[in-house]
């Protein structure tokens, strides 16, 4: 069971943290003819967009053309990619291809639509002061989320077969008011660039929760 990611988002919504422990897994390989039956969406990167097959999937990037990496969108020579792939002589060719890591933009993205996802959750909820999304859950992950009276939101990204994810959210909520509020050079809402911050939150999340821990 993994923890695969620590996010923490401030009253604004605004990114401020993030810890990434999701391992990297084997790239998939093919070998393909002219013309290639995989749609391409263009982005920071070439994502797949249509025509999965095998363990090529949905939102998986192109990351090696004949064993070589690309760089983005571009051959190391600085050739478009597509435009390398519209050549039907360049065929047959190879394709790695890999299931991406978000990119910084991306990771603002997500969790400025968390922070309004979770303000739309607590004016929907029938209840007065409701705590908003505390678990969304996946067939891959759950999404643990804990509000403070102060606004941050902490999230923990874990296997769904996790337990003890409540116990553990505390903990790293202790590890940032220790480590973060307690540092003179740290402004409040700003991003958290503290070293002893980051190492007992490294800790923390190699250690997992506690066996029994709710």
């Amino acid at each position: 069971m993994t923890i695969f990611a620590v996010y923490i988002i401030n009253k604004a919504g605004s990114l401020i943290f993030h810890y990434d422990n999701v391992p990297n897994r084997e790239p998939a390989q093919k070998t393909f003819t002219y013309p290639i039956d995989i749609k391409f969406r263009e982005s920071e990167r070439l994502l797949v967009h249509y025509g999965e097959q095998g363990d090529i999937k949905v939102g998986y990037a192109l990351i090696a053309v004949n064993g070589t990496p690309v760089n983005g969108k571009l051959m190391p020579d600085g050739q478009k990619v597509l435009d390398f792939l519209g050549e039907a002589s360049n065929y047959p060719v190879t394709l790695q291809f890999q299931l991406p890591r978000p990119s910084a933009n991306e990771r603002i993205m997500l969790a400025s639509m968390f922070h309004s996802l979770w303000a739309i959750a607590s004016k929907l909820s029938p209840e007065r002061n409701s705590s908003g999304i505390e678990v969304l859950e996946a067939e891959s992950f759950h999404l643990h989320c804990l509000h403070t009276l102060t606004g941050l939101k902490f999230l923990l990204m874990t296997d769904p077969g996790q337990s003890g994810v409540g116990s553990l959210l505390k903990k790293v909520y202790e590890v940032y008011a220790d480590y973060a509020l307690k540092n003179p050079f740290y402004s409040l809402e700003m991003p958290i660039r503290c070293e002893l911050f980051d190492q007992h939150l490294h800790k923390l999340i190699e250690q997992g929760p506690l066996p029994g821990s709710l």
